[in-house]
């Protein structure tokens, strides 16, 4: 179903995949959009408990998009350096597909709760719980992530860890 990648020896871990989507603030979420064109707009996210969740309007481009239908896929770039004495670039990168939904209940209160710790740095836990509150009607989606891959410049692989 999903392609092997032609480079297999540029492949990280999904372990190493993991660890850049548990870093990385933000990716770019790819969609089936109007008219045959693919929909691609970048967001902040968190990868929790397997799942990508992120937070959104509750209705716009993207919601119409997820509506019609839900494969999507997600991409972060975790790492891209210009080595211009090589016309490269040593980088690291996530792909994730899957299918996109809207939760409820804790569901939504567990993945606002883990995108509002990811997102507010050294703020107090009343005041954290002070935004979860406020937001009680905000509109928090998920991928169900069916395949992860990532890619790393084989320079990378060599010199420094992935985790």
């Amino acid at each position: 179903m999903f392609r092997e990648m032609r480079r297999i020896k540029q492949a990280m871990r999904v372990e190493e995949i993991i660890a850049v989507l548990e870093r990385c603030s933000n990716g770019v979420l790819a969609c089936h959009g109007d008219d045959g064109y693919p929909y691609a707009v970048p967001l902040n996210f968190v990868y929790y408990n397997g799942r990508i969740y992120f937070h959104c309007a509750k209705d716009g481009h993207k919601i119409d998009a997820i509506k019609k239908d839900p494969k999507v896929s997600f991409a972060v770039v975790d790492q891209d350096t210009i080595v211009s004495e090589e016309y490269t670039s040593y980088f690291r990168s996530a792909h994730a597909f899957g299918r996109a939904r809207f939760t409820e209940g804790e569901e939504w209160l567990d993945a606002f709760r883990a995108l509002v710790e990811k997102y507010s740095g050294h703020r107090s836990v009343e005041e954290k719980e002070r935004e979860i509150a406020g937001c009680g009607r905000s509109l928090i989606a998920a991928i169900d992530v069916d395949h992860l891959t990532g890619k790393e410049a084989k320079e990378l692989k060599s010199k420094e860890p992935s985790l």
